[in-house]
């Protein structure tokens, strides 16, 4: 694994994609309240009390911080054979349908939706050698409709198996997603507890399987990144 993709499994509570967003978040919830202090405690001004303005900006600030959270995940089982959740959030779809971007045939796809309230790091599936990485700008729909795997932007990265089977990760933005990370490149070598990438804001994680592989997970089943078994190949 190469040095740039190993750095990324150190212990980190947040991730390193929220860090300009959280800063100039933070200076300007400072002015903000700074400036309410002021109109408030020299000028009388009391049309929405100092107090109840501080309430809500941490809390909305504590959000933000949350979506950006990071946890450490190790998957601590045997990996050969198996595929991960990429994402935390809920399975929304089940189904055979025609991947066109790479394979140009059926394949097994398995999404996952993500919520604001989901972590929003996206994990390696499988461990193998990355073939294929492509980003694609496009549209912003609702990520749980079947278009948005098309139409939306999006991040593709295929990965090839030791025992050679080819896996496919589509990182799709959603209506208030606006940018996809991806971390990987074709030739690095990965392995399960590696970081894919992030989504800003909900979103979804396509994985494309071959036809026959065994599910291991249901409709609305939550998933948790790294550590839910979503197939066996």
């Amino acid at each position: 694994m190469g040095k740039r993709l190993r750095k990324l499994r150190k212990k980190i509570t947040l991730h390193r994609e929220g860090t300009n967003t959280l800063v100039v978040g933070g200076i300007a919830l400072l002015l903000l309240n700074g400036l309410l202090f002021e109109l408030s405690t020299h000028y009388g001004w009391t049309m929405i009390p100092f107090y109840v303005v501080l309430a809500i900006t941490g809390v909305l600030y504590l959000i933000v911080v949350n979506f950006f959270r990071c946890p450490e995940r190790r998957f601590e089982e045997d990996t050969t054979g198996i595929v991960i959740a990429p994402a935390d959030g809920n399975i929304v779809c089940i189904e055979e349908v025609e991947e066109k971007e790479y394979f140009h045939d059926r394949r097994l796809m398995v999404s996952i939706f993500m919520s604001v309230t989901n972590v929003h790091a996206n994990w390696v599936p499988v461990d193998g050698t990355v073939l294929y990485t492509r980003h694609h700008n496009g549209n912003f729909h609702r990520a749980w409709l079947p278009k948005a795997s098309e139409e939306n932007e999006r991040a593709t990265t295929v990965i090839r198996t030791p025992q050679g089977t080819e896996v496919l990760v589509r990182q799709i933005a959603g209506a208030v997603a606006r940018r996809i990370v991806t971390y990987t490149q074709a030739g690095d070598e990965v392995e399960i507890d590696d970081h894919l990438g992030f989504i800003k804001l909900g979103s979804r994680v396509d994985t494309y399987l071959p036809l026959g592989t065994k599910v291991l997970v249901q409709m609305r089943q939550k998933t948790v990144g790294n550590q839910t078994v979503l197939a066996k190949l």
